[in-house]
């Protein structure tokens, strides 16, 4: 029991390599969810995903770093069982049933552009990704999802909706 512990992050580690490195190479992962971001009535930020068809076994909050080939990890959360289809949601600043922090989250701070996506330990998938700053969170209200909507015409943007329609249209909108 021990050694799961060093295996645990051998891998998560592996996982978060994995996909920066899919990320800054011409290799992309299949997109089948989508992330996004909300807040609790107190104000603390909630990873939301809506997962399409497959499954998303953790997620990683990043900031692009100076040299524009890397990105800096934030925070990171793996789940201790994929999740499949359907709306998952945990809070990003605290602990969550089901979800092993393998990076807690470090303080926003203004002026910083956040980007949360999910993936697979195999990188088999991932989610669209949301950027966001503080800002953002603060005027993000209990119940609303900010996320990358993508156009008809493959435009993105960033819309704030309410959680039941994120959850009626996400994956219709990839």
């Amino acid at each position: 029991m021990a050694t799961s512990g060093p295996v645990f992050r051998r891998l998560v580690g592996a996982v978060v390599a994995g996909v920066a490195l899919a990320a800054t190479s011409g290799c992309t992962v299949p997109v089948d969810a989508v992330a996004g971001v909300s807040v609790t009535v107190d104000g603390h930020l909630l990873g939301v995903m809506m997962i399409c068809g497959h499954h998303i076994d953790g997620a990683t909050l990043y900031v692009e770093s100076d040299d524009t080939d890397k990105t800096v990890t934030v925070g990171s959360w793996m789940s201790a069982r994929p999740h499949k289809a359907g709306l998952v949601i945990w809070p990003l600043d605290s602990p969550a049933a089901g979800w092993t922090t393998t990076r807690a989250l470090v303080p926003l701070t203004a002026g910083t552009t956040y980007t949360l996506y999910g993936g697979t330990k195999d990188n088999s998938w991932s989610t669209t990704d949301v950027s966001f700053t503080r800002a953002d969170r603060d005027r993000l209200a209990p119940g609303e999802v900010l996320y990358d909507d993508v156009s008809d015409d493959g435009d993105e943007s960033a819309v704030v909706v309410p959680l039941a329609r994120f959850k009626a249209t996400a994956c219709r909108d990839m």
